[in-house]
């Protein structure tokens, strides 16, 4: 069964089903049975995937005819990642919440953004894809704000007001570019076909950027994220960092490069100096957090700002080291919320200040925590490493400079990394870990799964690798067009 239009319905037939789901119990074992189903619909599509660059599984079908719509989608070698690491994902999120009592209602939530976001990664047709990126905000926003904590309705106010001016903008230039299109649609192949002036690529370009930048996020749009990625539950947290923010990159790799690719070239140098600049100021404030949950927040802001700057270097390496490292991040970023999750459930605390001395008490959980922290850092035979390589390699034949700057991440990431895991594992043991029990069952086997893709992915990079070399290859011709 190869049936994308199959596969991204699968999500919301379950989500249907889970809306009358009131026991938690039952909920969250059907939202585990749900989700796996989804992930076995996506093995064919990476069984017999070719991987020569071309769109694969395309299905089209006329929607709005009177407005030139078309539900076209289909899926290459930058989409097809993407899409298994949602459908990876979002099982292993819900494995995360066996110990809360979220009701279906909870988890149909969930299943609906799993549908947009695989609608973005696979849309041809831009009025889709918006479509999609709509889809995917919806839900996570009522799920930050109904099951959040602290001051979470204007945290998450702040975070849809930013993210929906920015998507206005993204719709606004899409509709400009349908007015150019003779053929009367909204399909890629003709946005990219359209032959732009220098003016008109430049203000479509901002309109673009500021939609994508907002999500990914890109300094200085970024300042919705620490709060929201604080104040949302876990779950939420880890949907909003480890997929959701890669709906931007995505953006800029499918939609901004190809289609105004003079003006991404004109405006390159400014924004790797933003990615640059973010990689250095989001670590040093990651560095002087107390709040666990906060430095991840900042490390991401750190991490997506080299990932960005290795798109923009608009050169094969590059490109994918940040196809590599999108998917890097979205499991690594999954563990450590999950890992700070189990700390703060335990311990009723976030504050640096009150752990230390976990490793005594739970050895199982401090070795899972050690790996899933070394893929973060990029200790060689880890996910991170090759990722980060090849992004520094691309930044580097961008300019040299910008890959010393960029390349402080190494070193910022393991101070503030390293340190987290000290405060929190080593030491001598607090009034609140003192009685800290060691992980088993559902949470041992959760991340046991997440170690394991992050050694897998350290030893055997070219299995992801060769999925989007060409699709890379051909993403890279656009600068010279």
């Amino acid at each position: 069964m190869d049936n994308l239009f199959l596969l991204i319905l699968t999500p919301i037939i379950g989500a249907l089903f889970l809306l009358f789901v009131c026991q938690h119990a039952i909920a969250k074992k059907a939202a585990l049975i749900l989700s796996l189903i989804t992930l076995g619909l996506t093995v064919p599509f990476i069984c017999q995937f070719d991987a020569s660059g071309d769109f694969n599984y395309e299905q089209s079908y006329p929607w709005i005819a009177a407005l030139g719509v078309n539900f076209h989608i289909g899926i290459d070698g930058i989409s097809l990642p993407l899409l298994v690491l949602t459908n990876v994902l979002v099982p292993l999120i819900v494995l995360t919440t066996f110990r809360k009592p979220f009701k279906g209602n909870f988890y149909a939530l969930m299943f609906f953004m799993q549908s947009g976001l695989m609608l973005v990664f696979s849309a041809l047709d831009a009025f889709t894809f918006y479509v999609g990126w709509e889809v995917a905000l919806i839900p996570i926003y009522f799920i930050c704000a109904l099951w959040g904590d602290g001051d979470r309705i204007r945290v998450n106010l702040k975070f849809f007001i930013y993210t929906f001016l920015g998507s206005l903008l993204m719709l606004i230039a899409i509709l400009y570019l349908h007015q150019q299109v003779a053929t009367n649609d909204f399909e890629w192949h003709s946005f990219v076909s359209l032959d732009l002036d220098a003016v008109t690529q430049r203000w479509i370009f901002w309109a673009f950027f500021i939609a994508f930048a907002i999500k990914i996020p890109i300094f200085p749009f970024h300042t919705w994220q620490p709060n929201t990625y604080t104040h949302a539950p876990a779950a939420g947290t880890m949907l909003l960092a480890g997929i959701m923010l890669k709906m931007g990159v995505y953006g800029l790799m499918r939609w901004l490069l190809p289609v105004v690719p003079e003006a991404a070239a004109s405006y390159g140098q400014l924004v790797m100096i933003l990615c640059v600049f973010a990689v250095v100021y989001a670590s040093i404030i990651a560095i002087q957090q107390q709040d666990t949950k906060r430095v991840i927040a900042y490390s991401s802001i750190a991490h997506v700002g080299l990932i960005s700057a290795g798109v923009f270097a608009w050169n094969i390496t590059g490109l994918s080291g940040a196809m590599m490292q999108m998917v890097n991040h979205g499991i690594s970023v999954v563990g450590l919320f999950f890992v700070l999750d189990i700390i703060q459930d335990r311990t009723g605390s976030r504050d640096l200040r009150n752990l230390g001395g976990i490793a005594k008490k739970a050895p199982r959980l401090a070795l899972v925590f050690l790996i899933i922290i070394m893929g973060a850092i990029g200790l060689p035979l880890t996910n991170g490493f090759i990722g980060e390589f090849l992004l520094l390699k691309g930044i580097y034949e961008y300019g040299v400079w910008y890959a010393v700057f960029g390349g402080l991440t190494l070193i910022l990431a393991a101070v503030y990394m390293l340190r987290l895991y000290q405060k929190t594992m080593l030491g001598t043991t607090s009034e609140r870990t003192e009685n800290f029990s060691d992980i088993a069952g559902v949470e041992l086997y959760t991340l046991v799964i997440i170690s394991a893709l992050i050694i897998y992915l350290g030893i055997f990079p070219n299995s992801l690798l060769h999925i989007s070399s060409a699709s890379v290859s051909i993403l890279a011709t656009f600068l010279g067009r």
